[in-house]
């Protein structure tokens, strides 16, 4: 045989042996579905209601350029329009104080300033939850004023706000970042019977830490206050698409590793159990809801002797629960979806596609679908390095949940 034959015959054997090499599919569980997509301001929450109307918000915290509304309804499956009214979107010279030295977020209880959160609770109602704190134009996170950081609840047969819970000082500190939100609504579990709201404090710059509202009454308190199981990993570095990422703090200064604290947080499917994550970690905590109903003089030593870890979930942002009990979380770094099964302890992968890359916010809807956000976060200039590296259109995507689940109702 000659010197050409055999070149040409071991190229076949090689490329016949390279079609059966095993590969990463890049897919895994059921089809998602695109069902919104964003070529304006940049989302992090969606909230869907029992008659299917969506709603997603647009923090001026992680975008500077997020002026146009905090909140808004998705109208159409690119159109959104301020919620529940343009004017509420519209504080009056803006969510920035530059009056005070340095500037701040402005004081206004009437007004949107920067909305990290939008969560639908099960008397179908929507609550909007505000840090208090928006981006200067250089890139800088001014500090909260008192009025900013609150919880707003809103009617959605009349479109209208109905309460609005302003925190104190000693609650949202003025460096606090009010992330995300789940409410229990059973009139058993407080005295005022209005039921509560769970938040997790996510700054990067503060004390982290999970914070509890009595809604009857407005009463607010924290829990866990900077604990490990809330404060990010030591020298976490999360990997996206291939993607190392690091941390920009703020203009001019260094690259940091992931400082992102609590994050993601989910109740139980009775209500007995709070789940949450910190963004800059791959592990999930919970505590029963008990230790953190509480707020008795022991209250907080009992709390951090019942914090329990589950294990490493992967990197996740938001969190979620459906009617089976399982507990959902991004798995950021596969591009992937996963889930955990309390009944046994363990994680399983629900969904992947190469399209899922930083899941932020997710949102369990009667309709049995989770819905969740893609929006780059991991682009953007707070991270190195420190240029707008996002595609747009930034996405909404849901995938059907296993075993007919659907969204718990806890009232």
């Amino acid at each position: 045989m000659h010197c050409s034959d055999l070149i040409l015959f071991f190229s076949f054997v090689l490329s016949a042996s390279a079609q059966l090499l095993a590969s990463d599919p890049g897919v895994y569980g059921p089809a998602i579905e695109l069902m919104h997509i964003y070529n304006d301001e940049f989302p992090t929450g969606i909230a869907v209601s029992s008659t299917g109307r969506m709603f997603s918000n647009y923090p001026s915290g992680l975008d500077a350029n997020n002026t146009k509304y905090a909140v808004a309804e998705l109208t159409s499956n690119s159109t959104e329009t301020p919620y529940p009214s343009a004017e509420i979107n519209s504080p009056p010279g803006g969510a920035i104080n530059y009056t005070t030295i340095p500037a701040s977020g402005a004081n206004y209880q009437q007004y949107l300033i920067g909305v990290q959160s939008v969560v639908i609770d099960s008397a179908d109602r929507l609550w909007i939850l505000d840090t208090g704190r928006a981006l200067t134009p250089n890139g800088t996170l001014v500090p909260a004023s008192y009025g900013g950081p609150k919880l707003v609840g809103v009617n959605l047969t009349t479109n209208s706000v109905f309460q609005t819970i302003v925190f104190p000082t000693t609650v949202a500190y003025d460096v606090s970042y009010l992330n995300d939100v789940r409410f229990d609504l059973r009139p058993n579990i407080t005295a005022s019977g209005g039921g509560v709201a769970y938040i997790t404090d996510s700054s990067s710059e503060g004390r982290n830490g999970l914070i509890i509202v009595d809604l009857g009454t407005g009463q607010s308190w924290r829990h866990l206050n900077n604990v490990p199981q809330v404060r990010p990993e030591f020298q976490f570095i999360p990997y996206v698409w291939g993607e190392v990422v690091y941390q920009i703090p703020g203009p001019a200064l260094p690259v940091v590793y992931d400082t992102f604290g609590a994050d993601g947080i989910a109740l139980s499917s009775d209500g007995e159990t709070l789940y949450w994550s910190v963004t800059g970690g791959r592990y999930l905590y919970s505590i029963p809801t008990i230790r953190l109903l509480d707020d008795s003089t022991f209250s907080e030593i009992m709390a951090q002797a019942s914090i329990v870890s589950h294990g490493q979930k992967g990197l996740s942002d938001g969190l979620e629960t459906d009617t089976n009990g399982f507990i959902y979380g991004g798995n950021i770094e596969q591009g992937s979806i996963v889930l955990f099964s309390p009944t046994n302890g363990t994680f399983s992968t629900f969904v992947r596609d190469p399209r899922i890359g930083w899941t932020d916010t997710m949102s369990v809807a009667t309709d049995g679908y989770l819905y969740f956000t893609e929006n780059q976060l991991w682009r953007t200039p707070n991270f190195y390095p420190g240029t707008d590296r996002r595609v747009r259109p930034f996405a909404l995507f849901r995938a059907p949940l296993p075993n007919n689940g659907s969204k718990v109702i806890l009232m």
